[in-house]
C-alpha cells in the first residue's frame, strides 16, 4: 500500500477502537487525547516503511515516511534498512532468496511490532512528558506525510518539520505531568500493526509468521491470493479502499464528539 492508504488506515482504525472501546467500556477520552491517539496511530502506520531507503546525499527516493524530514529521515531509512537486511541475511535459511535490500523484512514483522510499541511505553514510562515531545514529534510528522501528501509534498520537509514541533509542544503543554501515558506507546504499536495488515492485502505480502521457519524458510511472505489481491496504487486502493476508510473515520469521529449527531439520523450509541 501507498504511504497515504497507510496513514489513513491508522487514523481510521484509531478512531473506531476509541468508539467502540467508549460503547463498552464507558472509558471516555478527552478531544486531546483523541487527536493526540489518533495523530501517532497515523504516523505509528508510516512507521515500518522506514526500511525502504532513498539517496540521502541527493534527498530523494525512498518510502513516504524516509521524505518526511528531508536528508534527516533518509538517513535514518538508510540505516534502518541496512539492519533489516542484516537480520535477514543472518537469519535466512536455504530455501529463502538472497536480498539486495531490507524493505519488508524485519519492519514488517510481529516482533518488530510489539518491540516499539513497548519501546516507546517504556520511554514514556520512564521520562515522562519530555520522552513524550520527540515522540509525538517524530509520529504527528509522518501523519502529516502520509495523511496530506500533496500538500507535504508542496510545502517542503522544512515547512511538515516545524509544523510537528510546533503541534508537539502545544500538546506537550496541554498533557497532565506524572504520568507514563501507555496510550501513546499502544498507538504507536497499533499504526505499526495495521500496517502489516495494509501490506498483506497486496500481492507481494509480508513475512508475518517470522521468526517461525517454514519448509526451510524463515521468511515466508504471507498475503491474500493474487486473484484477489490488491495492486499497489490502483483504483480499488486510491479510491475505493479511501473512501471506505475515511467514512469509517468520519462517523467514528462524530461518535465520539459529537454523538447528538447520529442520534439525528436514528443510529443509537
Amino acid at each position: 500500500m501507498m504511504g497515504p492508504s497507510h496513514a489513513l488506515s491508522g487514523a481510521a482504525v484509531w478512531l473506531a477502537g476509541s468508539f467502540a472501546v467508549e460503547q463498552f467500556t464507558d472509558y471516555e477520552q478527552s478531544a486531546l487525547a483523541i487527536a493526540v491517539g489518533t495523530a501517532v496511530c497515523a504516523g505509528g502506520a508510516l512507521f515500518p516503511d522506514l526500511d525502504l531507503s532513498g539517496k540521502v546525499t541527493k534527498n530523494e527516493g525512498g518510502a513516504t515516511v524516509a521524505r518526511t524530514f528531508g536528508v534527516f529521515s533518509l538517513f535514518i531509512a538508510e540505516v534502518v534498512e541496512k539492519v533489516s537486511l542484516g537480520v535477514y541475511t543472518a537469519t535466512r535459511l536455504s530455501k529463502d532468496p538472497v536480498r539486495r535490500n531490507g524493505h519488508r523484512t524485519l519492519t514488517h514483522t510481529i516482533p518488530f511490532t510489539l518491540l516499539v510499541g513497548w519501546g516507546t511505553t517504556s520511554l514514556c514510562n520512564a521520562y515522562g512528558k519530555w520522552a513524550v515531545i520527540p515522540i509525538l514529534f517524530f509520529m504527528i510528522g509522518l501523519a502529516l506525510r502520509g495523511l496530506f501528501d500533496e500538500w507535504a509534498k508542496r510545502a517542503g520537509w522544512v515547512w511538515v518539520t516545524v509544523i510537528s514541533l510546533g503541534a508537539a509542544w502545544l500538546t506537550y503543554l496541554n498533557l497532565p505531568g506524572n504520568q507514563s501515558y501507555p496510550m501513546i506507546g499502544l498507538a504507536v504499536g497499533v499504526g505499526s500493526f495495521v500496517h502489516i495488515l495494509g501490506d498483506m492485502i497486496t500481492r507481494a505480502g509480508v513475512p508475518i509468521l517470522w521468526p517461525i521457519p517454514i519448509k526451510r524458510r524463515m521468511w515466508t511472505m504471507v498475503g491474500l491470493p493474487k486473484s484477489i489481491a490488491i495492486k499497489t496504487g490502483s483504483k480499488a486502493e486510491t479510491v475505493v479502499m479511501r473512501a471506505v476508510l475515511t467514512g469509517l473515520a468520519v462517523l467514528a469521529t462524530i461518535g465520539l464528539v459529537a454523538p447528538s449527531v447520529l442520534r439525528e439520523f436514528n443510529i443509537e450509541v
